[in-house]
């Protein structure tokens, strides 16, 4: 299968860093062929420039400034999003990466109430997510109601393909676990995205 990663965290030597070598290395010895979008060492630049934003508001994308990003994206049958949880959502590189290259026309069209009418990203069929937490789950899942799974779950599937699988794993409380903990969550997380992309 063909899979686009999308990292986001500015450390290569973070826990985040070692979540996506295992995670990839993993996935392409299983024959996976991945592409990877590291959106710090591209330097991708998140800010909606006016000119796209007016674009957006009538319902319209602009895909020059980002047709390599969106080239990317539509030349994939799975998707990966690897990324830190900060302030209980995506870090603002992911969440500019969205309102730029998830534009209209390439991932969704609207209707002239500027409801979504049509999913355009029919070519993903397998959508998975790796995050981390400092809280613990109980904080995030009951208090404050797993805002990021839903943003991300809800919120994007609607663009995919009908019938897109889906997969979330989540790692709560990385600060104070113990590093044999981490590295073993990390493990079994490759292993079950091994089962997920497989075709």
């Amino acid at each position: 299968m063909k899979l686009l990663a999308v990292c986001a965290h500015p450390s290569p030597d973070s826990l985040h860093g070692a979540i996506r070598r295992t995670v990839l290395e993993r996935l392409a010895d299983s024959g996976h062929r991945i592409t990877t979008i590291d959106l710090y060492e591209e330097a991708f630049d998140p800010v909606l420039p006016i000119e796209e934003w007016a674009l957006h508001s009538q319902g319209e994308g602009l895909v020059d400034p980002v047709a390599d990003q969106v080239a990317r994206l539509r030349a994939a049958e799975g998707l990966i999003f690897i990324y830190p949880t900060w302030w209980y959502g995506m870090p603002a590189m992911l969440k500019g990466w969205l309102d730029r290259v998830w534009q209209p026309g390439v991932a969704f069209t609207m209707d002239e109430t500027g409801a979504l009418r049509r999913h355009r990203l029919t070519n993903v069929r397998r959508f998975a997510a790796i995050t981390t937490h400092g809280s613990p789950a109980w904080f995030i899942k009951l208090y404050m109601g797993d805002p990021g799974r839903r943003q991300v779950m809800r919120g994007l599937t609607p663009c995919l393909a009908g019938g897109c699988r889906t997969s979330w794993h989540a790692c709560h409380d990385v600060d104070r676990r113990p590093r044999a903990a981490l590295r073993a969550w990390t493990d079994r997380t490759a292993g079950r995205l091994e089962q997920f992309f497989r075709a």
